[in-house]
């Protein structure tokens, strides 16, 4: 059991206090010292299971999650804002502090994709797309170029701010689309997809990203893909830790635990198909693996000039 006195949890904790005090989470010099502090803190890779926690650090590690998320959002409405003054803001993407970790983001997930798909996506789904949709543009500029994107977020401000950033651009401009709807809400729309991406921050605690899975399993088409993104190690101080157990309906593929400055995780799981004792009320579970082949070590191979951690490939475990 992991405590307050283990001394990179103190830090984290330090660090916490300071944060929660600030007046406002809006970018500004303290703002932006502190959480780069944090996130230097805990990518490096370390002993510390977030799970096993203590209570009292659970719930620390909680709040500062919610700060993590106010913040980015607040950081991308900032950018996002001033990226629309461009007369073409594609153009300028690289004003944001942390473009090149969405290229690599980015370029990560679509060599997961690549491998466990074999045709090029025609409509794919962005669930928390937020105001500076950065991956689903990346996405949609480098990787998939004639595939389709539709971008859901719950904040109508957001819609508006994303869609001042890809109205200039011709070609993204009618591969784009943005909804102000809570994906909780779309049911049969679902079936359309045959990827859908799920935002770190779409479920800020376990049970809320459980229901949320649990949603997609209802309602995605049998085969269509989910890839979401998680934490691993202190990285779950920043981020939502995903469970591959929770992912009940859904075949899990691959695990991939970057070990360089991209710090989400990537998970990639399959909808199982509907067996005929089964219905979309009552969805089927993962696939079953010893918990051990979940334990990975931290390793930094190169993929694309990506550095990440060996990839757990559940087919491979199989075999």
């Amino acid at each position: 059991m992991v405590c307050e006195k283990d001394p990179l949890v103190q830090k984290i904790t330090d660090l916490y206090d300071q944060i929660s005090t600030l007046d406002s989470l809006k970018p500004s010099k303290d703002v932006n010292m502190l959480f780069t502090q944090l996130v230097l803190t805990c990518m490096p890779p370390t002993h510390i299971d977030v799970t096993k926690l203590c209570k009292k650090v659970q719930q620390m590690r909680s709040k500062l999650i919610r700060l993590c998320g106010e913040a980015e959002g607040l950081l991308e409405t900032h950018f996002s804002t001033i990226l629309a003054s461009y007369d073409n803001p594609l153009h300028h993407l690289n004003i944001f502090p942390y473009y090149t970790n969405y290229l690599k983001l980015s370029q990560l997930e679509f060599n997961i994709l690549t491998k466990h798909c074999s045709n090029v996506p025609n409509k794919v789904a962005f669930v928390g797309s937020g105001p500076l949709p950065l991956t689903s543009i990346v996405l949609a500029s480098f990787h998939l170029k004639t595939t389709s994107f539709h971008n859901y977020d719950i904040d109508p401000s957001a819609k508006s701010k994303a869609l001042r950033l890809v109205s200039s651009d011709p070609d993204l401009s009618r591969r784009m689309f943005f909804h102000t709807t809570d994906i909780m809400d779309v049911t049969n729309g679902l079936k359309e997809y045959d990827v859908v991406f799920l935002a770190a921050l779409v479920g800020m605690d376990k049970d809320e990203k459980v229901r949320v899975v649990e949603h997609l399993a209802k309602y995605m088409n049998p085969g269509a893909v989910l890839m979401l993104r998680s934490a691993h190690g202190a990285r779950g101080f920043l981020y939502p830790v995903v469970d591959p157990c929770d992912l009940r309906g859904f075949q899990v593929l691959s695990i991939f635990h970057p070990t360089d400055e991209v710090i989400n995780s990537v998970i990639i799981a399959r909808k199982f198909p509907m067996p005929k004792h089964c219905s979309a009320e009552h969805p089927v579970g993962p696939l079953k693996l010893p918990n051990k082949c979940f334990d990975i070590d931290m390793l930094n191979p190169l993929l694309n000039h990506v550095n990440l951690m060996e990839e757990l490939d559940i087919e491979d475990q199989l075999s």
